[in-house]
């Protein structure tokens, strides 16, 4: 059966099991801007299956400013409702959804109706659908269970039968809704709910369906070694700490466990994209329904909440960030904020004052994690990657195909800032001679569900279109979903788990944030220059299913040097790839085997390009410098550039310095100039400056969180945030100050007079190479010994702190290998 023909069936009637009412709901919510649900009780597992569809048609109807009523209203009828799906409602409070509770008071509520309408305003209706029966929302009543459930169906003239009837529903559902026992839902509510529930009775009046037990969490094996780690960490002073996790092993998972751990009051979670915020709101709550949440984003500001789920884009704002007390959290977690822009990161971190930052990534390797590192203090707290999780068999196995694509010529891309043009992808990519290409691998390697990865909206729904041409004869079908497709991000991968589709082709949207657990076959069909992204989509299909036994993995690589990255990605030395092609079966396959059940596959021709790829570049730092670049996705820190083993020293003998050599490989002109203007300071005062302790990067550390250049602080400032920057690396504090100075608080003068002797009075003393001192001090005052402007100033503040980044890392891990 379709699709279409179960959604739009004529049978009025739907009995459960064959005929679920799920997918009658979910198709409901995405069409309708007005939503009416009164169930007597909810369960956390019904509510899972309709949260994503609510929760886009908000998203829906915020972005487009557009008419969405939703209104939910359940009952505390012998305490079967969830705290935890209750928790989930509250999150999703707003002037466009109210959620209301039915205070049954010893009375029976035995309500279970769902009204949908499509209209333009609260009065004019186009049409709409009331079903009513004997659902409830839990798993099993809008799935297997044996259910009974009605649709009436209302479409004009309003002068019909119907419509009175279907005015009557909507007139008795409004007089529910706004009876007197209804109270709106609160954190107040559900805190004295739960109170009351865990003292009720056990429950004896309800079917074995309804009653299913309460979902308990507790930690993986790799998550409970995580947690032994950052305890230790805490116990010996780190306030902060990075912990790697390969994608689908359970980072957002570790990170409620250990905010328990700590028995934190108010956790603050950051992440750059709803996905990630809605999957960690859901999360923290079944695992603590006892503590309130609530997001803090473009549309909701939850300042009140105990756990708060913050966009960085809108939390990074001077003015929100003013809403909070710098101690109000004392847990944070920051996930993989590699994604956003440093400095916007850098408020939120500058700002608040926690007694523990954790941050996260699924980042493989020490070069990508190199400035997310230092936002951690150089803390690696916990390292496993996917090869761990398929070892634990928290993953399944991956086959890799890594496939020539010679239907495009990518060295006539343009290629600019680490990235290929998008209008010219775009292009390149829409043609019947590449769609056919990848159309025969996959014919040949696909299982039963893929998620196809695709450069731009036009190409996945090129695609789309030639996959269903093409394969319609044999049974197959393909969706193509981005943020202006008519079928919903749900509705397509519902379709694909039930699979209705067998292929779905997607742009960004499924790179992170969402579990797709029945996922088995992999379609790279798009240039991914990060590893990190590459990881992320890699990570879609290694979720644990029923019956799956591994995911097949199908990345088309062309002839440009981004495409290099997968030998780092996998660690395959040159020679093993010189080794392993095999002339007789035309492939190459990697041997042993990286994981168990995993293979790698490599066609001969990606294995020559590569070889006459390595032998061309690699002489100057320059084509170093284009090498890690293509390999990261974007311009390559002195950090970073310093973990992949290149060498600074090189680098500066060719170039000057490294800010002269990253003036040739970027087009932002604001810093080419502040480069070129700042040049020597940058170079004398921070990338060369002499290093006996670790003191001058603290010092200067502390100087562009108190905005030095524009606002020169007072020694006594300068020393007092110093103090604390040094404090926060356990190792530096108890390895560089004698004794004596351990004991000295950020107030005392003798800290203050110790600073003064060193490092302050380096920084104001003319080197031997030097025509002045980097530094003066005057009136008391801290100043550089340069102008600039306000503008000048932000792009300064970047540079300076990505070299001190550079010099921390390289101190710690030449003078502290173990605590690198």
């Amino acid at each position: 059966m379709s699709k279409q023909k179960l959604i739009l069936k004529e049978d009025l009637l739907t009995t459960g099991g064959d005929d679920p009412l799920l997918e009658q709901l979910l198709h409901a919510i995405n069409h309708a801007n007005e939503i009416d649900i009164a169930v007597s009780f909810i369960r956390e597992s019904g509510l899972r299956l309709l949260l994503p569809a609510l929760q886009e048609a908000i998203e829906r109807s915020d972005n487009n400013d557009t008419f969405l009523k939703i209104r939910v209203l359940t009952s505390d009828y012998l305490g079967i409702t969830d705290p935890v799906a209750l928790r989930s409602l509250m999150a999703l409070v707003s002037p466009k959804v109210e959620v209301k509770v039915f205070e049954t008071q010893n009375h029976s509520f035995h309500m279970k109706s769902y009204i949908f309408v499509r209209s333009d305003s609260e009065s004019t209706y186009y049409r709409g659908s009331a079903f009513i029966g004997s659902n409830n929302i839990s798993k099993a009543a809008l799935t297997n269970a044996h259910e009974w459930c009605l649709r009436f169906d209302y479409k004009a003239p309003a002068e019909s039968f119907e419509a009175t009837q279907f005015r009557k529903i909507r007139s008795e559902y409004d007089k529910i809704f706004n009876h007197s026992n209804g109270i709106s839902l609160s954190d107040v509510w559900i805190d004295h709910y739960i109170t009351r529930r865990i003292n009720a009775p056990a429950l004896s009046l309800v079917s074995p369906f309804d009653n299913e037990p309460e979902e308990t969490y507790s930690p993986n094996s790799v998550q409970v070694e995580a947690l032994e780690a950052l305890s230790q960490t805490r116990e010996i002073g780190n306030q902060k700490g990075l912990v790697v996790l390969g994608t689908g092993m359970g980072k957002t998972w570790l990170s409620a466990f250990d905010a328990m751990q700590c028995k934190a009051q108010r956790v603050l979670f950051v992440a750059h994209r709803e996905e990630i915020l809605t999957q960690a709101l859901n999360t923290y709550t079944k695992l603590w329904p006892q503590k309130s949440s609530g997001y803090f984003n473009s549309i909701e500001k939850s300042v009140d909440k105990q756990m708060v789920f913050a966009s960085v884009q809108t939390l990074g704002k001077e003015t929100h960030l003013n809403s909070f007390a710098r101690d109000h959290f004392d847990y944070i977690v920051v996930d993989e904020f590699h994604h956003a822009s440093a400095n916007t990161y850098l408020n939120i971190l500058n700002y608040f004052e926690p007694k523990f930052l954790l941050g996260l990534t699924a980042t493989p390797d020490r070069t990508d994690q190199a400035d997310i590192l230092s936002l951690c203090n150089n803390n690696l707290v916990f390292d496993r990657n996917l090869v761990h999780g398929i070892d634990n068999g928290i993953l399944v196995p991956f086959h890799y195909f890594g496939i020539w694509d010679d239907t495009l010529d990518y060295q006539e891309i343009p290629w600019r800032n680490g990235k290929f043009d998008p209008s010219s992808l775009d292009a390149a990519f829409a043609t019947h001679k590449r769609a056919q290409h990848i159309f025969k691998h996959w014919e040949k390697h696909q299982q039963s569900r893929t998620l196809a990865f695709c450069v731009s909206v036009a190409h996945a729904d090129y695609m789309a279109e030639q996959f269903n041409a093409k394969y319609s004869k044999e049974g197959y079908k393909a969706l193509s979903v981005h943020s202006q497709s008519k079928v919903r991000r749900n509705e397509a991968l519902q379709q694909l788990s039930d699979g209705y589709i067998q292929v779905l082709f997607s742009v960004d949207l499924f790179n992170e944030g969402t579990d797709l657990p029945s996922i088995d076959t992999i379609l790279m069909i798009r240039p991914t220059q990060s590893n990190i992204i590459f990881l992320q989509q890699l990570g879609r299909g290694l979720r644990l299913a029923p019956n799956k036994s591994h995911v097949a993995v199908l990345d088309f690589l062309g002839n440009h040097q981004s495409f290099l990255s997968r030998t780092d990605l996998f660690q395959l030395p040159e020679e093993t790839l010189e080794n392993q092609v095999r002339e007789d079966e035309g492939e190459y396959t990697s041997e042993p085997s990286i994981a168990k059940g995993c293979y790698i596959n490599f066609d001969p021709e990606v294995v020559s390009f590569w070889r006459e790829l390595k032998s061309r570049f690699k002489h100057t730092s320059s084509e170093e410098f284009q090498l890690l670049e293509s390999r990261l996705g974007h311009r390559p820190t002195a950090t970073e550039f310093f973990h992949e083993g290149y060498d600074h020293t090189k680098a500066r003998k060719q170039h000057g310095s490294w800010f002269s050599l990253v003036a040739l490989h970027i087009e932002e002109q604001q810093i080419i100039d502040v480069i070129n203007k700042f040049n020597a300071f940058l170079l004398n005062a921070v990338q060369m400056t002499n290093m006996t302790k670790c003191f001058k990067p603290v010092l200067l550390e502390a100087f562009i969180e108190l905005d030095g250049f524009n606002k020169p602080p007072t020694l006594e400032a300068l020393a007092e945030r110093s103090w604390y920057i040094l404090k926060s690396y356990p190792a530096l504090f108890a390895n560089e100050l004698s004794e004596k100075n351990k004991q000295l608080s950020p107030t005392d003068v003798d800290w203050v007079t110790y600073w003064k002797g060193n490092p302050i009075k380096a920084f104001t003393t003319k080197g031997k190479k030097e025509s002045s001192a980097s530094f003066t001090v005057e009136n008391n005052l801290f100043k550089a010994n340069i102008k600039a402007s306000e503008s000048d100033t932000r792009v300064l503040h970047v540079l300076v702190k990505e070299l001190l980044d550079y010099r921390l890392a390289k101190y710690i891990k030449s003078k502290y290998p173990s605590h690198s």
